[in-house]
């Protein structure tokens, strides 16, 4: 297998993290051609190393020089490009927690949404995301904590439950 089969195996992966970065199919698109053609253009400079973590990295990099060009809170989806329903509607307070999940995923610092959605989204190991991303594992461990702290509290999961025994409850 070539190299270039190789990351043709890996586009799948790029288009979902692409797309939970840009939150649009086409932006996200856009900015997986980007990729691939940087990453084509700069075979030669590749020094070894997971193939993946280096595409994701370009990929990351890119997305980095996009929002400091042009920094956006959102955008609007027209309700004809809404994906179709699924057979069998979810129950409210699930579609609800999924949107505030969505939500505060969206409010998390921007260092700290990439490396959510790296590792909880695309199912990076550790070590491939803080590759990735070109920060230390002892980072990556951090912000991802964060990113958990933080969106327990978006979503209101971290008050304190009651024990058993507690006169306050």
């Amino acid at each position: 297998m070539t190299v270039l089969d190789e990351i043709e195996t890996l586009i799948p992966d790029l288009r979902r993290y692409a797309y939970a970065l840009m939150r649009d199919k086409e932006a996200g698109d856009d900015l997986v051609q980007d990729c691939l053609e940087r990453a084509v253009t700069h075979l030669h400079t590749r020094k070894g190393g997971s193939l993946r973590g280096w595409l994701l990295r370009i990929l990351i990099n890119r997305h980095r020089d996009l929002m400091r060009r042009a920094p956006r809170a959102g955008h609007l989806i027209a309700v004809d490009e809404l994906p179709a329903e699924p057979a069998h509607p979810a129950r409210q307070d699930t579609h609800m927690a999924l949107r505030e999940t969505e939500a505060a995923i969206a409010r998390l610092p921007e260092d700290q949404r990439r490396a959510l959605l790296l590792v909880a989204l695309d199912g990076a190991s550790i070590d491939e995301a803080a590759q990735a991303l070109d920060i230390p594992k002892g980072t990556l461990l951090s912000r991802l904590a964060r990113a958990r702290a933080s969106l327990r509290t978006l979503t209101g999961r971290d008050a304190p439950t009651a024990r058993t025994g507690d006169p306050h409850p």
